[in-house]
């Protein structure tokens, strides 16, 4: 066994997605592609089935078709919502579509939607809304030794770059807030955060500014949800850097 590949994932401790969607493709798509980065998937054919699942199992995340026989996306995320004993009512929702226009991507916002998904979609658009919500693969380390000693070559250069990513990371901290509000502001900010991630070891963090990135240039928008896991990747890398 390589000694530097994490260990396998716990099939009791995976992530559980529901998948919503009528045409049988996409279902089939769906599924294998979420399966293989390492979720637990159960596939629902419409609306009515779909918020079956939902109420009776608490899920990680939905990924919810649009436009489905007996309700779509947004008639299941508002019946979950007004639902007393839903266990999957406080689930973050990926709305899915062939065609989202800008006022459907403005409704679906509005909605409580953390992104949405355009159909035909790669498997990096999934991994990267997925990842931007639930969080990266667990077994991340916070700091790894090992890549920022590989980066740079030298333990005395390393921790010099992380004194100055841990000052970088406390204004990235103060300017968060402006920073959600301005997508492309945000995209140029997290390509920089990324490089200096990289030269630190700061893995998590990295990862986490990679999903957030390519999550906002595909969904177009910021959810809160999005922005507050984030933000506690954040703060757990300044308080490693700070020991």
């Amino acid at each position: 066994m390589d000694p530097n590949r994490p260990p396998p994932l716990d099939r009791r401790t995976l992530r559980a997605v529901l998948v919503a969607d009528d045409d049988p493709s996409t279902r089939q798509f769906l599924s294998g592609a979420l399966v293989s980065l390492g979720y637990d998937v159960t596939l629902a054919v419409d609306g009515k089935d779909a918020l079956r699942h939902a109420c009776a199992t608490k899920f990680d995340a939905l990924v919810l078709d649009c436009r489905m026989p007996h309700g779509g996306a947004m008639d299941i995320l508002r019946d979950l919502r007004e639902g007393i004993d839903a266990a999957s009512a406080g689930a973050p929702a990926f709305a899915t579509s062939a065609e989202i226009p800008g006022t459907l991507r403005d409704d679906l916002a509005d909605a409580g939607f953390a992104g949405v998904i355009e159909k035909p979609c790669k498997i990096s658009a999934l991994k990267h809304a997925l990842e931007a919500v639930l969080g990266v693969d667990p077994r991340v380390d916070v700091l790894d030794d090992k890549e920022g000693l590989t980066a740079t070559g030298d333990a005395a250069i390393m921790r010099t770059l992380r004194e100055l990513l841990h000052r970088e990371l406390l204004d990235l901290r103060s300017e968060l807030h402006t920073l959600a509000h301005d997508p492309a502001g945000l995209v140029d900010r997290l390509h920089r955060l990324r490089s200096a991630c990289g030269f630190c070891g700061a893995t998590r963090l990295g990862a986490q500014a990679k999903a957030l990135q390519g999550h906002v240039v595909d969904a177009r928008y910021m959810a809160p949800a999005v922005i507050e896991r984030f933000r506690r990747e954040l703060e757990a890398t300044i308080t490693a850097l700070a020991l």
